[in-house]
């Protein structure tokens, strides 16, 4: 009985396979069908691929390099050795899915130069941490109603140099520290976000619901009343209206261009701008060499700048960086 069953059972395969040859043989070569999963057939080869996943997440970033350093050893046109380092690393993840969108960008940014014959030879030149992360749910296209958090400090402690009258030896004196300041802002409001085919991107958040913090944790600035913020107090808080732009682009083949603009204004002082921009310009040269211009423009009428004759004022606060060396996008 056994064997007879067994005898039916291969038969039946035997047959059911023929079936199929046949049908496969009607098939003409090249032919493509889509339904769920993807069937290509090419010649006597069979191909099956699963269907696309869709990627709510695009991520990534890009790591920057460059030194300097210059060596003199009995040189008779004069000057100083010296060594310039400037580094950084910005990171972006961004979430799109089911009209929901949650973009975050982080840049960190530091940089020195050290020169001998110095009281204090070595001093930073470069010193940025930048958190901005934006969430939003589409009203219609290209609109959403979205809700950012802005934060921005420094890493280390930063200093003013000067020679006082009468003196040989340099002296300095802290004027900034890690998170003296900080700024913290959170905005709500309606953004305005159109990407194009090759992933550049432009939005713009106006934000009448604004609450910004100063932060002072340092207790020699608190108690000096640094940044704005009162005497002996470590937080200040303001009310106001905020517009914040953010641009990536693509000037032309190895030119890109980065750019973030935020504008606050306090209710109680209406019309008087806090002002932070900030512009990477980066020209790559091949996959590891990169050129990169890079300019801070902070305006902040709370902060005022000592000036060569003592006095304190309010003024534009400018950097601006140009690198050669290495540059990794990942």
């Amino acid at each position: 009985m056994l064997r007879i069953f067994g005898l039916f059972l291969l038969l039946f395969l035997i047959s059911e396979t023929t079936a199929i040859a046949q049908d496969l043989g009607n098939i003409k070569a090249d032919t493509v069908f889509i339904d769920g999963d993807t069937l290509i057939i090419l010649g006597d080869s069979l191909l099956i691929t699963p269907e696309a996943q869709p990627v709510y997440w695009e991520k990534g970033g890009n790591f920057n390099l460059s030194i300097q350093q210059v060596s003199l050893t009995n040189w008779s046109a004069g000057g100083q050795s010296s060594l310039a380092l400037n580094t950084g690393i910005t990171l972006f993840a961004n979430f799109n899915k089911d009209n929901k969108i949650w973009d975050t960008k982080l840049t960190v940014s530091y940089g020195f130069n050290r020169q001998t014959e110095r009281n204090f030879p070595t001093r930073k030149t470069n010193d940025n941490f930048i958190f901005i992360s934006k969430y939003g749910r589409e009203l219609s296209p290209q609109l959403y109603l979205s809700t950012q958090i802005d934060a921005r400090t420094q890493l280390l402690k930063g200093y003013r140099y000067f020679r006082p009258a009468a003196q040989e030896r340099e002296q300095r004196t802290l004027i900034s520290d890690l998170l003296s300041p900080a700024y913290i802002q959170s905005s709500t409001g309606l953004n305005y976000q159109k990407e194009f085919k090759n992933k550049d991107m432009v939005s713009v958040i106006l934000s009448p619901f604004t609450g910004r913090f100063t932060v002072v944790l340092n207790d020699s600035l608190s108690r000096a009343g640094a940044f704005g913020v009162m005497p002996g107090e470590m937080v200040r808080p303001e009310a106001g209206i905020s517009l914040g732009s953010s641009a990536k682009l693509t000037l032309m083949e190895n030119i890109s261009w980065r750019a973030d603009l935020n504008l606050f204004s306090n209710y109680e002082r209406l019309g008087n701008m806090v002002v932070n921009f900030n512009s990477i310009l980066n020209m790559k040269i091949n996959r590891f060499i990169t050129t990169r211009i890079e300019t801070i423009l902070i305006y902040d009428e709370n902060v005022f700048i000592e000036m060569e004759d003592g006095t304190k004022s309010r003024a534009i606060q400018l950097q601006n960086l140009i690198n050669f060396g290495l540059g990794i996008d990942f």
